[in-house]
């Protein structure tokens, strides 16, 4: 072989090689067998973000393939919620976890989704620098504050507490900010506040730059942010898919509520496999203290979704009175009401 020749036989030998390790380290061979089946026999492909509002779906996933049934659905994490609203909508997702103005919203537009089952209960903050001037809310007053979306609870939290203190939306600067990035930019002094959910704050107290100015609770009692909603079209034709789904997701909030080892657990192997963030950040978000977020009870009420319409028509994101039955399922929550908690502890080979 000539030099020539055994030149471009070893970069073509390179170039096979970056071609495998790219597939092998960066296709999610999972996802691949999973669409290539027919998709009657498909898992459901669920979206979520790195927030504990959602925790509830990589609790479930991981949880479950320890179990004879195995992997429920394929979990699909996002940094942000406008990406999944539109895999939702391009059906290159079937389920996901998203606040609640946003899935009404998308309803009210005609999008065909329904609300099957809340997330969480809890679990948002306004949080200030730690260091800076804003010590009570009408500090904030010519500010910044950043919110996961103007269709959001948190943007919501925002202005029911502006109303309270007689305050004008005009009064603060309110930016949309992909939940990831918040706590870079409030430490950067990009903006001085944001409204999100957890683990955000707490990786903002955890930073030392971060400070909880309030909870949403505080102002909101039974206060609620992101919801489980599903194609319509999937519902239709496979609803024992989605209530196996919406079980699984119910036996995780019931395990969650179990106590401080199980949160501790989850903290760990959600951080490491799923948020890619630090389980100590996880672990303070769900321990400090127990009711930070909860995961009970998340059947949807009409009352909650009622509040979050009227408040999302009177901020101006929603231009009609939408009702309950128009975007909510209830039957697969109501079909989840006899499921129990996982029977599952850390280092066991099995779930049940």
């Amino acid at each position: 072989m000539t030099g020539g020749k055994r030149i471009a036989f070893g970069l073509g030998l390179w170039l096979l090689v970056v071609t495998v390790l790219h597939a092998f380290l960066n296709v999610n061979w999972t996802v691949l067998a999973n669409d290539l089946l027919a998709p009657g026999k498909r898992k459901l492909n669920v979206a979520y973000i790195p927030v504990t509002c959602h925790l509830a779906c990589p609790v479930t996933d991981y949880i479950s393939k320890f179990s004879e049934a195995g992997e429920l659905f394929i979990p699909r994490m996002f940094q942000g919620f406008p990406e999944i609203k539109e895999a939702l909508i391009a059906n290159k997702m079937q389920a996901a976890f998203i606040v609640a103005p946003m899935a009404i919203a998308l309803k009210a537009q005609g999008v065909a989704i329904r609300i099957v089952y809340l997330g969480h209960r809890y679990g948002s903050a306004v949080v200030v620098r730690k260091d800076g001037p804003v010590k009570t809310f009408p500090d904030l007053k010519g500010r910044t504050i950043a919110v996961p979306s103007r269709f959001s609870d948190e943007r919501l939290i925002v202005f029911r507490v502006l109303k309270q203190f007689g305050m004008k939306p005009e009064d603060l600067k309110i930016v949309e900010m992909a939940p990831p990035d918040v706590t870079g930019a409030l430490a950067a002094g990009a903006i001085d506040a944001f409204s999100m959910g957890e683990p955000f704050p707490s990786q903002a107290e955890l930073g030392g730059y971060g400070r909880v100015l309030f909870h949403a609770r505080e102002y909101w009692p039974d206060y609620m942010s992101c919801v489980l909603v599903v194609r319509e079209d999937v519902i239709a034709s496979r609803p024992e898919a989605v209530q196996t789904l919406v079980d699984g997701i119910a036996r995780s909030g019931l395990w969650l509520e179990e106590g401080k080892p199980h949160r501790d657990h989850a903290a760990d192997f959600v951080g490491r496999f799923y948020y890619n963030q630090n389980p100590k950040i996880l672990r303070w978000a769900l321990t400090n203290p127990l009711d930070r977020v909860m995961y009970t009870p998340l059947s949807p009420r009409r009352k909650d979704f009622d509040l979050v319409r009227d408040l999302m028509i009177e901020t101006g994101v929603l231009d009609r009175k939408i009702e309950f039955d128009e975007y909510v399922d209830t039957r697969f929550a109501e079909g989840a009401k006899e499921q129990v908690a996982w029977r599952y502890e850390a280092g066991a080979s099995e779930a049940r």
